[in-house]
């Protein structure tokens, strides 16, 4: 998270940020990565080549919306705060709280229809980013995984952990589905909490066990 203490300048900072993402997601959707400069870029947005390197390492960063510099450790350290379970125990807020600390790592970035339609048509038309935010979304939950291990007393390679984070990574990307289907009018926080609660009532809901394979 940037440092809070001139809110002038981070609102200034949040304004350029976005105006970068903004601008290489529709130079990518109308041109692709290789169709237009940095300096094409910088002009658009009203910033110099140096700002831009100030705020993404490459277009590629700019059009995916991963600043330089962005961090979510006041999150994680919420998330790691929580009370621990007994030993071999897993919390009944486990999902919950993953739950609020992928919420909190979206307040991070610009999530408005607007913006993800950007980058769905700068994806289009660059089918390789797609294969850049699978691989990072694979990352992002196996690092999830292993907060959940170190935060609930897991032993390295619980499938538990790994499951958490790929629920609850499954249930995120639910959400901005529906978030995105025309006519929808709640903000995507909003969705997700209805796609969390529904998890949850689905999973309390399955008390037959599952039977085991011959």
């Amino acid at each position: 998270m940037q440092d809070s203490a001139n809110p002038i300048r981070d609102q200034r900072r949040s304004e350029t940020t976005r105006t970068l993402i903004r601008v290489s997601r529709t130079f990518t959707a109308e041109r692709g990565l290789a169709g237009f400069t940095i300096e094409e870029l910088c002009a658009e947005a009203a910033v110099s080549r140096r700002t831009f390197f100030n705020y993404f390492a490459s277009k590629e960063d700019a059009v995916l919306g991963i600043p330089i510099g962005h961090s979510d450790a006041e999150a994680v350290a919420a998330f790691m705060a929580k009370p621990s379970p007994a030993a071999g125990e897993i919390s009944p807020a486990l999902l919950a709280d993953l739950a609020e600390l992928t919420e909190t790592r979206w307040r991070g970035f610009e999530v408005a229809p607007e913006t993800v339609a950007l980058l769905i048509a700068a994806v289009d038309k660059e089918p390789r980013l797609l294969a850049r935010m699978i691989q990072l979304g694979i990352e992002a939950e196996q690092a999830d995984a292993r907060l959940i291990e170190q935060r609930e007393g897991l032993s390295e390679g619980d499938p538990r952990a790994e499951l958490a984070a790929q629920i609850v990574g499954a249930v995120s990307r639910s959400a901005l589905g529906a978030f995105l289907e025309p006519g929808n009018a709640d903000p995507l926080a909003v969705v997700f909490h209805r796609r969390i609660e529904a998890t949850q009532a689905l999973f309390a809901s399955q008390t037959i066990p599952i039977g085991k394979p011959e």
